[in-house]
Parts: structure tokens; C-alpha cells; sequence
């Protein structure tokens, strides 16, 4: 089965040749980012949100089951001289998360429930986790259409539960549809310092 995710990304990757901003949830509250630590960006694809995280001086792990994007990533920071990122090929449903310990991780638009106690784990007392991926509410025809993949209303507040919410943001269809963040949801949780 991880060969098939991974070739199916391959082929994906392989045509792609721009790369991506950030994603909202982290450009748009770049301004809770610590000034220094070690970041994830997961399942990275073409690491616009690690790139913007080495920009910002944090040591930046990339993380995607896709040969491809890695080497993109690879070839993308050299240029960049960005000598604090640290692209690998990783298959984060088959990853022993518990040697791992982040003071920031971004996950944008994957999804994968099970995970999801791992990763909160996997955030250092204190740290952030900048999620956002795509809801079963969406205005457009973007993103996954199997609803495994597509957060329920309100979902995401409630994959994290011992994260402290400190930015959270889904519209769904209420308003004018062509303003605002629409098709997905965001959260920004930070780990209590103490449980």
C-alpha cells in the first residue's frame, strides 16, 4: 500500500514546478512562531510551509513518503542557501513518533485521524501545531472528495484536545462565499507547559 501512496505522489510531483506559499494558518499567525527551535512540516509535499519556517531561522525537518518532492525540497533549499533544512523520506503511518519531540509542527492539508495523538505528542511543552486541511462543507471543487480525507464541522477543535486553542478559524457557507477562508479549516494549538 506505501508503495502505491508513494508512486501516486511521485506521478503527481514530477509535474509539478512551482512551489507553494505557506499555508494560511502559518503565514497568517507567523507571529506566534518562537524565535528559535526545531520544526516539522509533515507531509510537506513541496515545502512552501518548510522553506517559509527555514526562512523564519528555525532547524527544519520536511517530512513526505514522496521521493520527488524531496528532492525538489532538497534542490529548492540549496539554492536558497538554507543550510537549516533537512528534507527526509518519511511514512508517518508507519514512524515511531516517540523518539521525536518538535517546538513547532505544520500539517496542511493531510489528513490522517490516527495520527493525530501522535503528532500532539510529538509537541514539546509549550510548542505550537499549525494545522489546516480541507472540510466536507466546501464551496469549491477542490481537494479530496472521499470524506475520510474532509474534516467534519468543528472537527479539528476536537482532534487535539490537550492542545490550548489559540487560533481557530472555519466559515463554512455563512455570508458571501467569495470572502474569507473558505473550502477549510484552521487551528493554532500550543501544548500547556504543564499537565
Amino acid at each position: 500500500m506505501t508503495t502505491s501512496i508513494s508512486e501516486k505522489w511521485n506521478r503527481i510531483y514530477t509535474t509539478a514546478t512551482e512551489f507553494p506559499p505557506p499555508a494560511r494558518v502559518l503565514s497568517e499567525n507567523d507571529y506566534l512562531l518562537p524565535a528559535s527551535g526545531l520544526a516539522l512540516d509533515l507531509a510537506c509535499g513541496l515545502g512552501g510551509n518548510a522553506l517559509y519556517l527555514a526562512e523564519k531561522g528555525l532547524q527544519v525537518q520536511a517530512w513526505d513518503i514522496s521521493q520527488v518532492a524531496i528532492d525538489k525540497v532538497r534542490k529548492k533549499s540549496q539554492q536558497l542557501g538554507l543550510r537549516n533544512l533537512e528534507a527526509r523520506i518519511m511514512n508517518a503511518e508507519s514512524l515511531d513518533w516517540r523518539q521525536w519531540q518538535f517546538d513547532v509542527i505544520i500539517v496542511s492539508r493531510f489528513l490522517v485521524r490516527s495520527l493525530c495523538p501522535m503528532i500532539a505528542a510529538a509537541v514539546k511543552p509549550g510548542g505550537l501545531l499549525f494545522y489546516q486541511t480541507f472540510v466536507r462543507e466546501k464551496i469549491a471543487e477542490v481537494g479530496p472528495s472521499n470524506p475520510d480525507y474532509l474534516l467534519k464541522e468543528n472537527e479539528l477543535l476536537h482532534l487535539f484536545p490537550e492542545l490550548i486553542v489559540r487560533v481557530y478559524r472555519e466559515e463554512g457557507r455563512v455570508g458571501d462565499p467569495s470572502r474569507g477562508l473558505r473550502n477549510e479549516a484552521y487551528l493554532v494549538g500550543q501544548k500547556p507547559l504543564c499537565s
